[in-house]
């Protein structure tokens, strides 16, 4: 379908981990025809991964967290025309919805591109907004999906590479070494590994420094964790940006965490992870690639993909042990 000189949208505002495993269908795109250009949607808050980009032409920013709000839509349609009259001025040649939602579906349909392209099975209807629709089914990873729509468009697949802007190093990670990073929680409740499980496992993993990061957000699980890990963990949650949490991946051991997006910047890094997984499925949005270890729930109910439960028996069912275990058996370093 591509020539090699068009001009392309992506539309992927968030989250954090779906626009890392989006990478590898930007690195794609670029070995296969470098002359194209490509631009990106991002939401604010990610805004930092991308717009420094080296194979990312132009990056447009938008607001999503307003447009949940009720109060802000007048806001909210304004911002909506204001994009349109944007996107429609480039002219593009091909817009590709790889979000898959009603607000994304919108914004392709906005740009006026001649050609639309998603997936069939995208939600919320956004299905409607596209004229190049491709069926690829829901339980590959999500990285395989998207490099069914690259192969859609001429694309052929040689490796698989997450391309990522130049990282920062911040300057207090200078004195720090042979570390391994924690990251405490997920945007989801149901996600999350209990955080005395964590300090449980600090405690018997045989390293003396961890680094528990995060968002702001995370600041009061991280907080919890370096004050009974007895000295063995520092909390930096809230004081990285992404682009500085690109360079503490690369410097550290290992990464220990529950299915997060920043999980997946963590894979992107180069660095193994030890995934805890609960309400998720790993065959769809787990860890990609080799030597990652991943511990699963065996419950019936498991995965469920639900983003609250009240009792979180599966992740609640993985015990510090049964993870300090698998950890020492798998030898991950």
């Amino acid at each position: 379908m591509l020539k090699g000189n068009e001009k392309i949208l992506i539309v992927k505002p968030s989250s954090l981990g779906d626009i890392v495993l989006s990478l590898p269908f930007l690195n794609v795109l670029k070995e296969n025809f470098p002359y194209i250009q490509i631009h990106w949607i991002v939401a604010k808050e990610f805004e930092k991964l991308l717009n420094k980009h080296p194979m990312i032409e132009k990056v447009f920013v938008i607001d999503k967290n307003k447009w949940k709000s009720i109060k802000h839509f007048p806001e909210t349609i304004k911002e909506f025309c204001n994009i349109g009259k944007e996107l429609k001025n480039e002219k593009y040649d091909l817009v590709v919805d790889l979000q898959g939602l009603l607000r994304s579906g919108i914004i392709t349909w906005l740009s006026k591109a001649p050609i639309k392209v998603g997936f069939k099975e995208a939600r919320e209807f956004s299905s409607f907004f596209y004229n190049k629709k491709f069926s690829v089914p829901i339980d590959k990873h999500a990285i395989l999906r998207y490099l069914e729509i690259a192969k859609e468009l001429g694309c052929k697949i040689n490796s698989i590479k997450f391309p990522l802007p130049d990282p920062e190093e911040p300057s207090w990670l200078r004195d720090f070494k042979d570390f391994v990073v924690i990251i405490p929680s997920a945007r989801w409740q149901s996600k999350n590994w209990p955080i005395p499980y964590f300090v449980e496992l600090i405690k018997m993993l045989p390293y003396n420094n961890f680094l528990v990061v995060g968002s702001k957000s995370d600041k009061a699980d991280a907080l919890k964790i370096e004050e009974y890990a007895k000295g063995k963990a520092i909390s930096v949650a809230g004081k990285t940006t992404l682009i500085e949490l690109i360079e503490v991946f690369k410097k550290s051991l290992f990464v220990i965490t529950p299915d997060t997006g920043t999980m997946h910047l963590a894979v992107a890094c180069g660095k193994k992870v030890v995934a805890i997984f609960g309400p998720t499925d790993p065959a769809r949005t787990g860890p990609f690639g080799n030597g990652h270890l991943v511990i699963k729930s065996n419950l019936s109910c498991s995965p469920c993909f639900r983003k609250f439960c009240h009792e979180q028996k599966c992740m609640r069912d993985i015990s510090p042990e049964m993870v300090y275990d698998k950890i020492k058996n798998f030898k991950i370093i």
